[in-house]
């Protein structure tokens, strides 16, 4: 999520290009030349055919963990769990930011699924849920292998803030979630997306759960962004007990990495839980019963399915409309997340140094709140709130931010 000042959102532009762009771009980072790949000891970037070209060991061992520029899981030892560094983009002293990985290789051959967390260094409960989900796992009883990675954009997570610090032409802030899938010859931030994309996630997944939580200062509900009208992703969303989804196109927002997935034939979602910065715990626990059924539904793991989109009442927005700030100052909100409210409704006041209420915010859709601002002060342009609405309207699709 992002409280940036947005103007609208609908479901058919919330990303500025089309599934096309994905496929121009994915094709672009495949056909860049391996003579200038930072490292030419690993895979070339062929990996961007989606076929996997065996793991490669660089003979680094990190905290007793070896370290792989590419990795194939049925290179892996069945039946065991597997930690291990995945050697990303180099910083300028020439060492590399390592991304750590955690592999249930099950015992019998089977479906793979990838989780990953992150993507962005402010988003706790979102690497706690892998975290969770992970630690539930044995090996000895799974069919099938599950890969987590818990830190891709790793200096943004040294620091606990949203993007990737980046000093490669001048200093930038970069949202690695608008990157994907990069490029290995661009800059780092642009690289590293390239290098774990092309050899590490595609070559290893039948399908993908991209984990994320609100942005600093935004908090979020618990909901799953997915495609609803692709059948498998439909049938991944359905299996999460959480309230809302929103049903984003797949063509939507190419560079985040969960549509890049998509578009590279891998089904894919993305889970919101809750606020940056803390641990949701509860919240948490919907996110990792409902990726425990995703598990048993691939046929990873075994048992019955626990509580899925059939035992709570399930919101699912076409569109979403953000309130913006007008003023400088104190934010009160009038509503809650998950509330439902009507066009023309009050959500939130705002108060001037002196107490003095100077604007007051009304939502211009029915439907639900999906977020809301946590920071107690906001300046003109922040995001205050974010309706999910059942109906796109026509400018819905390009303003959402994750």
């Amino acid at each position: 999520m992002s409280d940036q000042p947005t103007t609208g959102i609908d479901r058919r532009h919330l990303i500025t290009a089309s599934i096309a762009t994905v496929g121009a771009a994915t094709a672009f980072a495949a056909s860049s030349g391996p003579a200038l790949a930072q490292d030419s000891k690993s895979v070339s970037p062929g990996g961007a055919t989606g076929a996997s070209q065996g793991t490669v060991y660089t003979g680094e061992v990190i905290q007793g963990k070896k370290v792989v520029s590419a990795l194939d899981v049925n290179d892996l030892e069945p039946g065991k769990k597997h930690l291990l560094y995945f050697q990303g983009v180099q910083i300028r002293a020439g060492q590399h930011w390592y991304v750590s990985l955690i592999v249930a290789r099950g015992a019998k051959p089977g479906k793979r699924v990838v989780l990953t967390s992150g993507v962005h260094g402010d988003e706790m409960s979102s690497v706690h849920t892998v975290m969770t989900v992970m630690n539930r796992l044995n090996p000895a009883q799974m069919s099938g292998t599950v890969l987590a990675v818990t830190d891709i954009s790793r200096p943004a997570m040294e620091i606990m803030q949203r993007k990737w610090p980046n000093w490669s032409r001048n200093i930038d802030l970069i949202d690695m979630n608008r990157v994907w899938p990069g490029n290995e010859n661009g800059t780092a931030p642009s690289r590293h997306a390239a290098l774990v994309f092309n050899r590490l996630l595609r070559p290893n997944a039948d399908a993908a759960i991209d984990f994320h939580t609100g942005t600093t200062g935004f908090e979020v509900s618990a909901f799953n962004i997915a495609s609803l009208d692709v059948p498998e992703v439909k049938a991944m969303a359905d299996l999460y007990p959480v309230g809302q989804i929103f049903d984003m196109p797949k063509r939507a927002y190419p560079t985040t990495l969960h549509n890049t997935l998509l578009a590279a034939g891998i089904p894919a979602i993305c889970p919101e839980i809750g606020a940056a910065r803390v641990l949701d715990l509860p919240m948490i626990a919907l996110f990792v019963e409902g990726t425990m059924n995703v598990l048993k539904h691939y046929g990873i793991v075994a048992g019955p399915m626990g509580r899925t989109g059939k035992d709570v009442p399930v919101f699912i927005g076409r569109g979403a409309a953000p309130i913006a700030a007008t003023q400088g100052g104190f934010v009160e909100h009038l509503v809650k997340l998950n509330d439902k409210v009507t066009a023309g409704q009050k959500v939130a006041i705002q108060r001037d140094n002196f107490g003095a209420v100077v604007a007051e915010y009304i939502s211009p859709v029915a439907g639900e709140v999906a977020g809301r601002r946590s920071d107690a002060m906001a300046e003109p342009g922040d995001n205050l709130a974010f309706i999910l609405v059942e109906k796109a309207g026509p400018e819905d699709d390009e303003t959402y931010q994750e």
